[in-house]
């Protein structure tokens, strides 16, 4: 595992993805005399002003991700979000100046969005955005594209991660490892491949999801609630996008879920994706060199994960 990028290393990573995005942008044809960065965590984001665009890049990924396995997955949730735009959803659009594909500049892959004027003044209400994660699950059963089972929980992406904390005490205690390891040894076959779901929990049904915590990806406009970032766009069980939220926000989807003649969440089926997400919560302390952050913002979710029944319950 390489050492933890230091400060100057960072703001220079920052800088050559302001830098690809601007030159990706210009190429394409757009007026960019004042880009701004609006965002740096796993990704970049860039408002190309003064053109009305913004810029996704992501710069945090693990070793396999290179730039035409990120260029697939972005194809596909540029598909999933035009199409929600073209039916009338409330979404952060693709922009409508440059053609709807990722584009490729000095290393990295990146997406172009319709900037869109945020309320700074608004409080996230996170029972009122679970109502809205059921319209828009509602939404997406109507969704006509072909999409992969479950790729948001990305089993290699947990499995690979796990492997490369192996000899890192200083990221993860050996106990809380070995405990992780060994719940993974039991989840992955669940969340692999649609058969081994199927085989765990018959009978629940799959449908389009967004797949990268939708009532955390709302975001409040000067002209309404928008949802967005669809990154992990996937075909799974409805559960995944109302994981970890708890009963308040599980009971409001619940709500919303029967007025739109949609079923109730499972309990056990989120007992069993909290459990996954913790371990992709756990397998990304090895993101940490790259983003040094996460060492003390995945301390919640850790010490929260060692409370939780073993691997949601299923058992080994």
């Amino acid at each position: 595992m390489p050492g933890f990028m230091t400060p100057d290393q960072l703001a220079a990573r920052k800088t050559r993805a302001l830098d690809a995005a601007v030159a990706a942008g210009r190429e394409l044809g757009l007026t960019v005399t004042d880009a701004t960065v609006l965002y740096d965590a796993f990704s970049v984001v860039v408002h190309l002003a003064p053109a009305p665009v913004v810029v996704r890049v992501p710069t945090v990924l693990p070793p396999y991700a290179d730039p035409d396995t990120q260029a697939a997955r972005q194809r596909v949730e540029l598909d999933v979000v035009g199409w929600l735009a073209e039916q009338g959803h409330p979404v952060i659009p693709p922009s409508p100046l440059v053609p709807r594909e990722p584009v490729q500049q000095d290393g990295f892959s990146m997406t172009f969005w319709q900037f869109v004027e945020l309320d700074k003044s608004a409080e996230p209400d996170f029972a009122q955005n679970c109502r809205l994660v059921a319209a828009l699950h509602a939404a997406l059963r109507e969704y006509p594209g072909d999409l992969p089972f479950l790729s948001a929980a990305e089993p290699r992406f947990v499995t690979e991660g796990l492997a490369a904390l192996e000899g890192h005490p200083e990221l993860i205690e050996p106990a809380d490892l070995d405990r992780a390891r060994r719940e993974w040894e039991i989840l992955e076959p669940v969340v692999s491949s649609r058969a081994g779901f199927e085989a765990t929990f018959p009978g629940i049904d799959f449908q389009p999801i967004h797949g990268d915590a939708p009532a955390a990806n709302i975001v409040t406009t000067v002209d309404g609630e928008l949802y967005s970032d669809f990154e992990l766009a996937t075909l799974g069980p409805v559960e995944w996008d109302v994981a970890a939220l708890g009963p308040e926000c599980e009971a409001a989807y619940n709500s919303a879920a029967q007025r739109q003649g949609m079923r109730q969440l499972d309990e056990g089926v989120l007992r069993v994706v909290n459990a996954v997400g913790m371990s992709r919560a756990v397998a990304c302390l090895a993101l940490a060199p790259q983003l040094p952050m996460l060492v003390e913002a995945l301390k919640p979710a850790i010490d929260q994960w060692r409370t939780m029944p073993f691997a949601g319950g299923l058992s080994d």
